[in-house]
């Protein structure tokens, strides 16, 4: 029988196992998972990220899923508080084209590096704008109302959520790529933009489908047209405005990121929970409803979109000068 002093030599010899592979080993869910939206509740972000969570719970067998809204400065702030989270896979992050895409343009000093410091786990929905104007407006597509502006060139005021704002960078793609000039108002949120934009003040918007869809279901604003390359189920009706602009496409995206260092057996298996959901009849009419189309992809595909949206931004954002608030 070997003595303790070679038993002890001999395991001295043996390899340490890395702080990731303890963590690939370990069981994923052991502890609550939550899931950080970086913005205030009541936003396209929470609207379609608490029934994922919701469904997310359920597919796990009732195991706690739980969304924590940290709002601030566009997103940063939840965004630096997933990057210093434990990298084992319960604390996600909700991410948005803005947070991953856009951020990094217009905040000077953003203290998270999104290549670096996320680890794309799952895409989950794509959310056109729509172009949407006041009923007083004398255009009735896209075309007239392209036509309209050149015709009037600043003369028409367009309201966004804020500087860099999902609805501001839409419209500035739009009217880089139409050769218009429009008057750009910046509000602090959807809702005050919204209300006037209703009562008239404002012209138009290019804002999210969950904003604007309930006012054009009312009939109170029209919808010219829609941001998508293609046709959206969850916008029967409204064309892409890529009809009368060739090529025009920017939607919103909305994901699950983590930290980076969470290992890849996690984000795998995260990945395969969450693209099981996008199936879900349930889901996928809430998501409907929200004016979103499920897409699911693999960590891979995901990684690929967010790389080549953040250099798509960075020239459309440093042509048209845009800054944050």
């Amino acid at each position: 029988m070997p003595s303790r002093r070679t038993l002890l030599r001999a395991s001295a010899l043996l390899p340490l196992a890395s702080p990731g592979l303890v963590q690939a080993q370990a069981p994923w869910p052991s502890r609550p998972v939550t899931i950080v939206v970086p913005f205030p509740p009541g936003g396209s972000n929470d609207l379609l990220a608490r029934p994922v969570a919701l469904k997310l719970q359920q597919a796990l067998g009732g195991h706690p899923v739980v969304v924590e809204n940290r709002g601030g400065a566009g997103g940063t702030v939840g965004a630096q508080v997933v990057t210093r989270a434990a990298p084992d896979g319960h604390t996600l992050m909700w991410g948005h084209v803005g947070t991953l895409a856009v951020n990094p343009w217009i905040y000077p000093n953003i203290p998270y590096d999104v290549l670096r410091d996320f680890a794309p786990v799952a895409l989950v929905a794509t959310l056109p704008s729509i172009l949407t104007i006041h009923p007083s407006l004398p255009a009735r597509t896209p075309a007239e109302f392209i036509a309209y502006a050149k015709a009037n060139p600043g003369a028409l005021d367009y309201g966004s959520a804020g500087n860099g704002a999902a609805s501001h960078i839409t419209m500035a793609a739009f009217c880089d790529a139409a050769g218009i000039e429009l008057t750009h108002i910046p509000y602090r949120g959807n809702g005050p933009m919204l209300a006037d934009l209703i009562a008239g003040r404002l012209k138009a918007s290019f804002a999210g489908a969950p904003v604007v869809l309930p006012s054009v279901r009312e009939n109170r604003l029209l919808a010219l047209g829609m941001s998508a390359l293609t046709p959206s189920a969850a916008l029967p009706g409204i064309a892409p405005i890529a009809q009368a602009l060739p090529g025009f496409e920017v939607v919103q995206w909305h994901g699950l990121v983590a930290p980076a260092a969470t290992p890849p057996a996690v984000v795998a298996r995260i990945n395969a929970a969450v693209n099981g959901l996008l199936g879900d009849a349930d889901l996928t009419a809430r998501l409907t409803l929200e004016g979103a189309d499920a897409a699911p992809r693999s960590p891979e595909a995901f990684r690929a979109l967010i790389t080549s949206e953040l250099e798509r931004f960075r020239a459309l954002i440093t042509r048209a000068g845009i800054k944050a608030d």
